[in-house]
């Protein structure tokens, strides 16, 4: 079982939109709801702690497939059994909110969905949301264009900013939460995300809402 000190050395420790930081909080997140929903927590475990590595900014797009390829060498090398191996493997695979290849079916799979994403609302999810807009250059305070507000696509010459993230993904984040507990934790979360978005896109420009 992989532990917290080994796995320190693959997330860098300054990174606070993917770094250890955010693997700490969901760990502690699966833990959480791993015990409400009777879930296998030695699955649970190792997956939340594997499934950001190789999480640098520009592999973002397929940051969930190098991690799942990373975490397979490292459970073989610890001699897991292949079927517990692959159930951590689709924890990880399955954890991303774009890509809908491949959905979490297991109940540990969904734990992982619902706890990164819970980390990607609520106090921490704003944080987070302007941190990495100034880490990839960003725009962070530009309002989408009406195009965008109808379409979800970008217009000539417009970037993609933190009210983008925030109309595409964090605002429905509540809604695609798959367990009861994670449900329940995400009300409060987007609320607080709500409040505060909504408050600052008003105070940087309106927009009509979709």
């Amino acid at each position: 079982m992989p532990t917290i000190e080994e796995v320190r050395k693959y997330y860098s420790a300054d990174d606070p939109v993917h770094g250890l930081s955010h693997v700490l909080r969901v760990y502690r997140l699966c833990e959480q709801i791993g015990q409400k929903e009777n879930a296998n927590l030695r699955i649970l475990r190792a997956a939340a702690l594997l499934h950001d590595i190789e999480g640098d900014v520009d592999l973002r797009e397929n940051h969930h497939l190098a991690a799942a390829d990373f975490a397979e060498k490292v459970l073989r090398q610890e001699g897991w059994e292949e079927e517990d191996i692959q159930s951590v493997l689709h924890c990880i695979r399955s954890h991303r909110f774009r890509d809908k290849k491949e959905q979490p079916e297991t109940l540990e799979a969904q734990i992982l969905f619902d706890a990164d994403k819970l980390d990607a609302i609520g106090a921490v999810g704003v944080a987070r949301a302007v941190a990495y807009a100034i880490r990839a250059g960003m725009d962070v305070y530009a309002p989408p264009s009406p195009h965008y507000l109808k379409t979800g696509e970008l217009v000539e010459g417009e970037s993609q900013t933190v009210a983008h993230e925030y109309l595409f993904k964090l605002r429905h984040i509540k809604n695609r939460i798959y367990t009861k507990t994670g449900r329940t934790l995400a009300e409060v979360r987007h609320q607080r995300l709500v409040d505060f978005f909504e408050g600052w896109m008003e105070e940087i420009g309106e927009y009509q809402e979709v």
